[in-house]
């Protein structure tokens, strides 16, 4: 177990001193780098925005590269250089660092270089922790785009072991490196192990409903949308929601909020018709409920189709009939003439009874399926959470020197 018994024995006496990056380092800001510059192949480069996208906290290679022309006239990092994105439109990115560990690379402007004679690991590491981040708050500036200037960066302090002795500081920082490597390297072994098996088991969920539905095994028919099911759209304004009101009110973006009267009272199927939530469909079992202007309700027609197992189809299946029936790769708006010509496979068209008795055996089976996954996707992404803020917890410790003097 890590404790503090470690970090004393670890540092055996020995002094930490809490110095500011200004006493360290130097930081350089990165010029003239811009998105359009960057090709495929030649000298090596690093965009301020990859170090959001691109990379994690330690890099010796580019994803991204310059001219030699071009490279010629932009700031370069070297070797144990961290590389600092000072700008961003949050402030819990702001200030990513990146340990620089391979050669000399082009660097971008909203980002500086650090050059330090530390272990640039354990600086990348220090910049994680709960006391850097609580100290840079008083340092950001901006409104939309929140940045931290080089002056105030300069200002925030870390621990330096065994300040007056470089060498043995060096030996301290690197064995909390390899300490700090280790678990890093068991917690992203873990988590990728169980974002595998939770990638699998919706695969599998997608697999079996595809399968139950293409109906393959038993005679059926085509029936377009508009002859099973009545369509309609809401006529409220988002600006109607009130948080405390009596019954839901689904947006567009697909998000229930409530409302103090309602206009419906149905099992419906309900859609966006623009914005974010178009393709994706939510399942209304009953009750009174709102709806947005620009969402649209779909009724199924009881006597011919079950409303579960058409909701189920439109999962399975609804995102790629948009994608056949637009003019562009992605569906922003949906209108009513998309919808009335969808076709949806009925089981025993000509015999109804037997019909909703297949639509319903099919739809208990995939809501068994829906709810187990959903179960162990819940329990999944749980254990996923609590394996980082195991790490983050003995990140934190190991990190935590004695006798901090940060005001935060």
């Amino acid at each position: 177990m890590i404790n503090q018994n470690f970090m004393d024995k670890l540092l055996d006496g020995v002094e930490v001193e809490w110095k500011s990056l200004g006493e360290i380092g130097e930081f350089i800001r990165g010029n003239g780098l811009q998105k359009k510059d960057l090709i495929a192949s030649g000298f090596p480069a690093i965009h301020y925005g990859q170090i959001f996208t691109r990379y994690n906290m330690f890099a010796d290679k580019t994803f991204t590269f310059v001219s030699n022309e071009s490279a010629s006239k932009l700031r370069t990092a070297d070797k144990n250089d961290l590389l600092i994105a000072t700008t961003s439109e949050n402030d819990e990115d702001l200030l990513k660092p990146l340990a620089w560990l391979g050669g000399k690379t082009a660097i971008s402007g909203d980002m500086m270089l650090f050059k330090h004679k530390e272990n640039v690991k354990f600086l990348a590491y220090y910049f994680q922790t709960i006391i850097f981040q609580k100290q840079k708050i008083k340092y950001i500036t901006g409104a939309k785009v929140r940045r931290v200037s080089s002056k105030n960066l300069s200002k925030m302090i870390i621990p330096i072991p065994c300040p007056d002795d470089p060498t043995k500081s060096l030996k301290i920082q690197a064995e909390i490196v390899r300490i700090l490597d280790t678990f890093t390297e068991l917690t992203t072994e873990l988590t990728t192990e169980l974002t595998t098996e939770l990638t699998a088991r919706k695969k599998q969920y997608n697999y079996y409903r595809n399968q139950l539905l293409s109906l393959k095994e038993i005679d059926f028919g085509w029936k377009s949308l508009e002859e099973i099911a009545d369509i309609g759209t809401g006529s409220r304004n988002t600006n109607e929601a009130i948080l405390d009101g009596k019954y839901p009110f689904f947006v567009r973006s697909q998000i229930p909020r409530t409302i103090d009267d309602f206009e419906f009272d149905e099992t419906a199927i309900i859609t966006a018709g623009d914005g974010v939530g178009v393709g994706k469909v939510f399942h209304y079992i009953s009750g009174k409920y709102a709806l947005h202007q620009r969402a649209y309700r779909i009724v199924a027609k009881d006597n011919i189709v079950n409303s579960k197992y058409l909701f189920h189809y439109f999962l399975n299946n609804f995102s790629h009939y948009l994608k056949q029936v637009s003019v562009h790769a992605s569906v922003t708006s949906l209108r009513q003439p998309m919808f009335k010509k969808y076709p949806i496979p009925i089981p025993f068209p000509n015999n109804p009874k037997k019909s909703l008795v297949e639509q319903e055996r099919i739809a208990t089976i995939l809501n068994k399926f829906e709810s187990l996954t959903s179960s162990m996707t819940e329990s999944l992404s749980h254990e996923i959470v609590l394996r980082q803020k195991q790490y983050e917890y003995y990140r934190e410790t190991i990190l935590s020197f004695p006798k901090t003097k940060v005001d935060v």
